[in-house]
């Protein structure tokens, strides 16, 4: 069996970490969490040229090994414990040329716990636009290590870095620097008391509040005259070490880094002035949103169409090839529509996945957060807060993992309590074939249609009910607490193909998978329900049926008897006794039922009607003419009108639909308090909305 190395990548934020881990892994990796803890864990394998195959971990970024976050201690915990299953066989740092000297901290840190070290040096293609000069041979002796100079862009410079991988084994493992170097006296006495043990690992274990447990005391000869420093004390003496660090870089950066400013070119500052103005940043960052809204409508509606006609198409041709029974009304009524129901919202959700890529990779996203930062403030929230809140429109979930960032334990929990607010991509199918149905497809002039702008108004709805939450429970917290928010602004650059199409294929996939398997099982469970009665009104469906209506035409009458099933069914009965508490809302009991079976997930709501729907139905048809077919059986009109779809509309707006968000916002808060009152005060919200809105327009 081929030997397997385990490879660390680590690197700061915006050095292209991602850039290296993708080309490296191609789509062999997988997203999954550490164990015992919500922080997202990224895994590839990579093929040397030998034949050994790399198992690479994609460490969260971080500027040192300093943490003051989750996710960075994350880094620490890794390489400190060599018992640990992720402990590195070497550790690959990637530096970006542009601020080699800020990156080259993390590195000197990284190699001073003396794990075989390779540095990566990105964005290779910018150096002779920035005027940056590099003596490589230089820069390896005096770093003592092996460089790989390369361009993630232009896919340069991978071989010999996966060469480099190979040839792991002679790195050498000396420190940059010598602890001692940092205050002798204080290292020496550390020294005494652990003589065993890794002066510089002892030193981080120290600082990062780590206890010992990993450390075997039977060994350790503890000096009596050894003392622990207070936390002032220890922080003076990080940044006595920074200094230090930061000494050594530089002479080394003097012997093989060069720089001609008059050649260097950049457009970076006059396009920040524009893209984070006080004015004209936040009508900017508008119009980028309508555009993207405009065009998830207008350039996904073929393939959606596609789609849903596809599903009602196989699930037709099953009903007329297989033999009928039990099994096969299963596949054709419940499977089949369920999974439908999802399946025709991968062109959306995909799509905005792509153009949301394609902003974070030009570097825009960043400013935005910059640009945010102003408006936070105002409203109690930590300008790091309006990363969770951006994140959130992809998925609650890791929005909420993201708050861990927020050092402010108050700051942080407004931030957890409000992210659901924030539009998700398991809100945007309900979103989208409620708007479909209610809101005319016609456009104001000859760009923006009616249905964008509703969708942009939901988005933007959900982003002013987080930030109002936010104020209110500030001042319901009194929260008074000092803190600083500090943002990179990368370079800007055209987007990398491989990192936009990995992104969109795998949060698109994590999508569709995680959905498919609650629907799959919601969608079989519905079946059952709704074919099948606890008593004669249901088993004697047909007889009562053919009794009351004796001058329908067969296609009519077979239509009564599914409808007649379907109502004195179990789930018939279950959603008649939820229907007085959702009527006033403009529901009949079928969207009463696929309320509460997207409490498991929102977006189980589409495929619970397609169920529904289906069940004892010949109608051929797709999910939305089925929908739009429904009639008011109070009013006679159809079931999907403006007042009862605004009143869906500003239900899911509002309510805290998710159960997978609940368990993690438990993790995160250390127990049910605060989830219970999340999900109280949302849905009591969600309610009322709902009802306002009904009762006005109907």
């Amino acid at each position: 069996m081929a030997k397997q190395i385990k490879v660390s990548l680590i690197g700061n934020p915006n050095t292209g970490k991602t850039s290296v881990f993708n080309l490296l892994t191609g789509l062999n990796q997988r997203v999954g969490n550490y164990p015992g803890i919500t922080v997202e864990k990224k895994e590839g394998v990579c093929k040397l040229n030998n034949g050994t195959k790399a198992h690479i971990l994609d460490l969260p970024g971080t500027y040192s090994l300093n943490a003051s976050s989750l996710d960075e201690n994350v880094v620490i915990e890794v390489l400190l414990n060599k018992k640990n299953k992720y402990f590195p066989d070497v550790a690959v740092v990637v530096t970006d040329v542009e601020n080699l000297k800020r990156n080259l901290l993390l590195f000197t840190q990284i190699k001073d716990l003396e794990i075989p070290t390779i540095l990566v040096i990105n964005m290779a293609d910018r150096m002779s636009r920035k005027g940056i000069s590099l003596d490589i041979p230089t820069l390896e002796k005096e770093l003592d290590t092996k460089i790989a100079l390369i361009s993630a862009r232009k896919e340069q410079g991978i071989e010999q870095l996966k060469k480099c991988i190979e040839q792991y084994a002679t790195l050498s493992q000396a420190p940059c620097l010598d602890p001692l170097s940092f205050e002798p006296d204080y290292f020496s006495r550390l020294q005494k008391a652990f003589p065993n043990q890794s002066l510089y690992k002892l030193w981080l274990v120290i600082t990062q509040d780590v206890n010992f447990r990993k450390v075997n005391k039977q060994e350790i000869t503890i000096d009596p005259d050894f003392k622990i420093k207070t936390e002032s004390e220890l922080k003076r003496l990080q940044q006595k070490e920074t200094i230090k660090r930061y000494q050594f870089i530089n002479a080394v950066l003097k012997k093989g880094f060069t720089i001609d400013k008059s050649t260097a070119t950049g457009f970076s500052a006059q396009l920040d002035e524009i893209l984070t103005h006080k004015v004209f940043g936040y009508i900017i960052f508008f119009m980028i949103l309508l555009l993207i809204f405009q065009a998830i409508y207008g350039w996904t509606s073929y393939p959606m169409d596609l789609i849903d006609e596809g599903f009602a198409w196989l699930s037709e041709t099953a009903k007329a090839n297989l033999p009928s029974g039990p099994f096969v009304d299963l596949i054709t009524d419940g499977i089949i529509p369920g999974l439908g129901g999802v399946v025709i919202f991968i062109p959306q959700i995909a799509f905005l996945f792509l153009l949301i890529s394609i902003l974070e990779e030009s570097g825009y996203m960043s400013r935005v957060v910059f640009l945010m930062d102003r408006l936070m403030r105002k409203f109690g929230l930590s300008g790091k807060s309006v990363v969770p809140l951006i994140s959130g429109t992809a998925c609650a979930i890791p929005a909420v993992m993201a708050t861990r960032n927020i050092e402010n334990w108050k700051e942080r929990l407004i931030t957890i309590l409000v992210v659901p607010f924030t539009t998700c991509a398991a809100r945007l199918p309900v979103y989208l074939i409620i708007i479909s149905l209610v809101i005319p497809d016609e456009k104001i002039g000859w760009v923006f249609g009616y249905q964008s702008l509703t969708l942009m108004f939901l988005y933007l709805l959900g982003f002013i009910t987080a930030v109002g939450s936010a104020w209110l429970l500030n001042k319901i917290l009194k929260i008074k607490s000092k803190s600083y928010f500090v943002v990179e602004m990368p370079g800007y650059k055209v987007p990398l193909f491989k990192n936009v199409a990995i992104n969109v294929i795998e949060k698109t996939k994590a999508f569709v998978f995680d959905a498919g398997k609650i629907i799959l099982a919601i969608s079989i469970v519905l079946w059952v329900l709704a074919s099948f009665g606890p008593n004669d009104k249901f088993n004697k469906a047909e007889e009562t049926v053919t009794q009351q209506y004796n001058d329908l035409s067969e296609e009519e009458l077979e239509n009564k008897i599914a409808s007649h099933k379907l109502e004195y069914s179990f789930i018939g009965y279950a959603g008649k006794a939820i229907e007085p508490i959702v009527a006033p809302l403009g529901y009949d009991w079928k969207i009463g039922i696929g309320i509460i079976s997207s409490f498991a997930a929102r977006e189980v709501f589409v495929g619970t009607l397609a169920t529904i729907y289906s069940v004892g139905s010949d109608d051929e048809g797709t999910i939305k003419n089925k929908m739009a077919s429904e009639v008011n059986l109070v009013t006679g009109g159809p079931l999907f009108n403006l007042a009862s779809g605004l009143s869906l509309l500003l239900f899911y707006a509002f309510a805290m639909q998710c159960m997978s968000t609940l368990a993690i916002v438990k993790r995160e808060t250390n127990g049910w308090k605060w989830p219970t009152i999340q999900l109280v005060s949302m849905s009591a919200l969600a309610y009322v909305a709902a009802l306002i809105i009904y009762q006005i327009l109907k």
